[in-house]
């Protein structure tokens, strides 16, 4: 996952509720980590929408694609029928077609590559009186790009699990079968395995995975688990990744009803701020970032969704004042 040589000018979006508190943590962190970069502001969301009656234009997409990167905090919904997701709408218009979600503790670690644009996500819906339909679109194309970008991740480490519902669902039988064409290509180890087991198995014995690459619904589904399951949502952060751009985000919401409390977790957006890094070329700071991070877990510097006392704030400064001991 990388960026090299590419000009490192980032689209800031700082969202609503939560959003901008651990934006502005991972902000510090990535200042006291040496990293160049420029930052562009763009307003999207809850926010810009009770101003303009828009949580997003055209011209903002244009703005988007003006840089490389998009630094993400999270969206609030607007109450509106006739809302489009700005978070899909990034996704499909800068074609991020591959969601990478590391979930790593002191004894798990594991990936779920998770395709990105398609799926039960496609945007193909009717909605009337008596009936509600989702199109579930699987192709060929984002079947293989997906399986690429998780061969490549698990080509580095030690297999690959293709989870699935093809026993119900025929669309996962050609999802199935590029994924296991692609990866003996790769030669990279694989199995498979019914969603319903994975959501099992992530509980009972999550050390089984790896790399998991799935389909956009499971994917998401199984990723908020597997947050669950190492200690919570706010440690955790994503690579929203296509040929040409890249977003990063924490994976939780923008939880208005602890905005502007100053306990929000920063944790998620500065790990996805490292993974930034680490995609701009820059893996030695991304590095010492992650050691940071890991270090003030052990010492029990947390916010109060991990059973501690810290503000944002405080969790953020910790970080930071750690980095200039690994440097």
């Amino acid at each position: 996952m990388s960026c090299r040589g590419a000009e490192k000018r980032v689209a800031l979006v700082k969202g609503d509720g939560v959003g901008p508190e651990v934006i502005d943590g991972a902000l510090v962190v990535l200042e006291a980590a040496g990293a160049e970069l420029e930052f562009v502001p763009v307003e999207l969301g809850y926010s810009r929408w009770k101003r303009t009656g828009k949580a997003m234009a055209e011209e903002d997409i244009d703005l988007i694609k003006d840089c490389h990167s998009v630094l993400f905090g999270a969206i609030t919904t607007p109450p509106d029928p006739n809302y489009k997701s700005v978070l899909l709408s990034l996704r499909k218009g800068l074609d991020l077609y591959a969601n990478i979600r590391p979930f790593r503790t002191r004894d798990l670690d594991f990936v779920i590559v998770r395709e990105n644009t398609e799926g039960m996500y496609s945007g193909v819906e009717k909605l009337d009186e008596e009936e509600a339909t989702t199109l579930r679109v699987i192709t060929l194309r984002g079947s293989l790009r997906i399986a690429e970008r998780a061969c490549a991740i698990a080509s580095k480490r030690q297999k690959l699990t293709i989870v699935h519902k093809s026993n119900v669902l025929k669309s996962d039988t050609l999802f199935l079968r590029i994924c296991g064409e692609t990866a003996r290509r790769w030669d990279v180890p694989f199995d498979d395995m019914l969603v319903d087991a994975a959501a099992y198995n992530l509980v009972i014995n999550p050390k089984r995975f790896d790399v998991i690459v799935t389909t956009n619904l499971f994917g998401d589904i199984l990723s908020d688990e597997a947050a669950g399951i190492i200690g919570g949502l706010g440690l955790c952060p994503s690579a929203n990744l296509g040929d040409k751009y890249a977003l990063f985000e924490p994976i939780h919401g923008s939880a208005p009803d602890i905005a502007g409390r100053g306990v929000a977790n920063p944790i998620g957006a500065i790990r996805s701020a490292a993974m930034m890094l680490e995609w701009f070329g820059e893996a030695g700071k991304a590095k010492i970032i992650e050691e940071a991070v890991e270090w003030a877990l052990a010492q029990g510097i947390t916010t109060p969704d991990l059973g501690g006392s810290c503000s944002t704030k405080d969790v953020a400064e910790a970080i930071s004042k750690r980095l200039a001991w690994l440097d």
